[in-house]
């Protein structure tokens, strides 16, 4: 929960930030502010209203009024101090390794808010199947060095479509099916009608593999009978390549 306080003076300012930063308090100012930074480099922001943030781990973000993106920033594990410098209030932040230091000069605050958040939720990267399709394309090692994929959503008479359609570096034609989730006995039976269908019409080896996080227990003996390879494709990697490529269009990915 957070208190807030509205248009402090200074020296108001001064003992609530003292007091916020002796307790590990989340602190968020909204004021006109200057920042000064010396370490690895140096710089000077001079006076704009602005939002400043800082955290109970001592991590230092100052945002203007537009952009996702801090102008200035300090990592965790900053020294935190505050002094008065009539008419200014100062907030220094120091890191030893490296050496550097931010100064944040305020000299009207218009709103500041401290307390403790509470936040214990587990985050989760979600990553759909066409997007993971889309990583496999971009980048066929994912799936192993040598894969070309040849086509997406290959029409399988009477069956479906294929996921991704593709040749190893042995020339053996491969046919991909994605899950997003731990993979089924059900998915495994899917992809094993595909490949049947897929045999009678080609006269060359001929893999089948099944990619996603991870392969539930049940679905092991059948995997193992079948001849069905699995590949652990984790949605963090899918995510990492999409995002690497994300300017590249899709006629790029297939061969």
């Amino acid at each position: 929960m957070l208190n807030v306080r509205n248009n402090l003076s200074i020296r108001e300012a001064a003992e609530l930030l003292e007091e916020a930063f002796r307790a590990r308090n989340l602190v968020v100012i909204i004021g006109d502010c200057r920042v000064d930074y010396e370490g690895r480099a140096s710089s000077t922001l001079e006076w704009g209203e602005r939002v400043t943030i800082i955290k109970k781990d001592g991590s230092i973000l100052i945002h203007r009024p537009t952009g996702y993106e801090p102008v200035n920033w300090q990592p965790p594990k900053c020294v935190l101090t505050v002094s008065l410098t009539d008419p200014s209030l100062l907030i220094t932040a120091s890191r030893a390794h490296p050496r550097e230091t931010i100064v944040i000069e305020l000299r009207h605050i218009s709103l500041a808010a401290y307390g403790v958040l509470s936040d214990t939720g587990e985050f989760a990267l979600h990553v759909t199947e066409a997007q993971m399709k889309q990583a496999i394309l971009s980048t066929p090692s994912l799936v192993e060095e040598g894969f070309r994929p040849l086509e997406e959503e290959k029409h399988v008479e009477d069956t479906g479509f294929t996921d991704i359609y593709g040749v190893d570096k042995a020339g053996f034609l491969v046919v991909i099916e994605i899950k997003r989730n731990a993979a089924t006995k059900e998915a495994i039976t899917q992809l094993h009608g595909y490949l049947q269908k897929i045999r009678k019409r080609v006269d060359r080896p001929l893999r089948g593999i099944i990619v996603a996080p991870d392969l539930r227990k049940s679905a092991q003996p059948i995997l193992q009978s079948l001849k069905i390879e699995f590949i652990k494709l984790a949605p963090e990697k899918c995510f990492k390549v999409l995002k690497s490529t994300k300017d590249m269009k899709l006629s790029q990915f297939i061969s």
